[in-house]
């Protein structure tokens, strides 16, 4: 499969891309080789490779997701550089 230079001018347009006639040229052939290697995979025998969607095993990391006490309204503020009552107090608009 290759890609013409209707096509590419075709997708240039969907992406709204402006391109020179040095870049078109130059794209073509760019893209016509990556197409040529992408092509080498169908002459290969994977028949019996599983079909994956990440080269590596993923696992979780996170441990399970257990209720625990929370902190109290002092040990959450307690390093707090303004409170009002039983809340942070920030500069109007947020802090910067």
């Amino acid at each position: 499969m290759a890609i013409d230079r209707k096509q590419l001018l075709h997708v240039a347009r969907l992406a709204r891309l402006e391109l020179r006639e040095d870049e078109i040229e130059r794209l073509e052939g760019q893209l016509n080789d990556i197409l040529a290697a992408v092509s080498k995979v169908s002459e290969l025998d994977l028949s019996d490779v599983p079909p994956t969607s990440h080269p590596l095993d993923v696992v979780n990391v996170w441990e399970e997701d257990e209720p625990r006490p929370c902190l109290t309204v002092e040990e959450a503020l307690a390093n707090a550089p303004e409170r009002r009552g039983d809340f942070f107090k920030v500069p109007p608009g947020g802090a910067a």
